[in-house]
């Protein structure tokens, strides 16, 4: 349904007549994924990683400097995101909805909730017109675990998660193909993250959805998602079916990222977060030595190093592990089966 092929995005950090040249961040850098029919891809890793502008670049939020993005509806029609006119970029984005992290910075605080769930969607292929616009708003809000009265209210009336529901409510009006959820549980509490996450499953199955499902947390990401692909510093370290990744995390990162997931301990405390394990996220604008320039500078002379660095191995059906941290270590663990 969606396929992102070897994507690179970079912006950059200095503008006005005194900018330097060359003075970039390189946010996405060679990244590939595909979303299938009726399937939660995960992305998962560290805030500065590329997963939001991964997918804001899926629905042009943002232009890529190179690669392929592809949307394939269900009906077989083929959009290829970088080279719609605005006419075709308005249809895919009633095809493929977002929902953000933060509702509250999200939802206008001026508009009634049927405002809110309606606004957008007036300018939709498949706006019915008030009357029935009015009819489905009131069936989606139930489908999120809200009630039709909720209509008139207003944004600040509501809770945290109930205000996400709402913004998922919003996504749903469009009767869109893909909806991506953009770290949607990462500012509620740990009771309602689960509530809204079992929402999506329900969602998922009785809408038919695909989703793109973004977030920090691996254990979050593996419990919703039928695929999991794992980013540090805009490139796919590791990329597996979810439980498959749970239990043969092959990449050090991804090891990395599991061993961070809060545990009920009985012993002395040995856990550590990914940064004391794996080392302070360093300064993207400052390559660290042993890193690959291509990372950085895209007319980097290495051009061998370049490629290498983008190698994915795939050790077993839908599972593919980087080359690009620490071969060693990664040849290590796929040969001794280390966990």
């Amino acid at each position: 349904m969606l396929e992102i092929r070897s994507v690179y995005k970079r912006f950059n950090l200095e503008a006005g007549f005194f900018a330097r040249e060359n003075r970039y961040v390189y946010a996405v850098n060679g990244v590939s994924l595909s979303v299938g029919d009726n399937e939660i891809y995960g992305l998962v890793g560290e805030s500065g990683c590329g997963k939001t502008t991964t997918a804001r670049l899926a629905v042009r939020m943002y232009r890529s400097d190179s690669g392929s993005i592809r949307f394939i509806d269900r009906e077989g029609e083929s959009y290829s995101v970088e080279s719609l006119d605005s006419r075709g970029l308005h249809l895919l984005r009633s095809k493929i909805q977002y929902v953000f992290q933060d509702p509250a910075r999200s939802l206008n605080p001026r508009m009634d909730i049927l405002e809110i769930l309606t606004a957008g969607y007036r300018y939709s292929p498949f706006w019915p017109g008030p009357k029935e616009a009015r009819r489905q708003a009131e069936a989606v809000m139930v489908d999120v675990g809200l009630q039709p009265s909720d209509l008139e209210r207003r944004a600040a009336d509501f809770s945290g998660g109930q205000r996400q529901r709402i913004s998922i409510a919003r996504a749903l009006m469009a009767k869109p193909e893909l909806l991506i959820c953009d770290e949607v549980v990462s500012a509620l509490d740990v009771s309602i993250q689960g509530q809204i996450l079992n929402l999506l499953l329900k969602l998922k199955q009785e809408y038919k959805l695909s989703m793109l499902f973004i977030a920090h947390d691996l254990a979050v990401v593996s419990y919703v998602s039928d695929r999991i692909g794992v980013m540090y510093r805009g490139l796919m370290m590791e990329e597996a079916p979810s439980q498959d990744l749970i239990s043969q995390r092959l990449h050090p990162y991804t090891r990395h990222l599991y061993a961070a997931i809060p545990q009920v301990e009985t012993g002395p405390r040995t856990q550590r977060s990914v940064q004391a394990r794996f080392g302070e996220l360093p300064d993207p604008t400052r390559p660290p030595a042993g890193i690959d320039p291509r990372v950085y500078q895209p007319d980097s002379p290495l051009k061998e190093a370049d490629s290498a660095a983008q190698t994915m191995d795939e050790v077993s059906p839908g599972h593919r592990v980087s080359r690009y941290f620490n071969e060693n270590a990664s040849a290590t663990a796929l040969s001794s089966g280390q966990r």
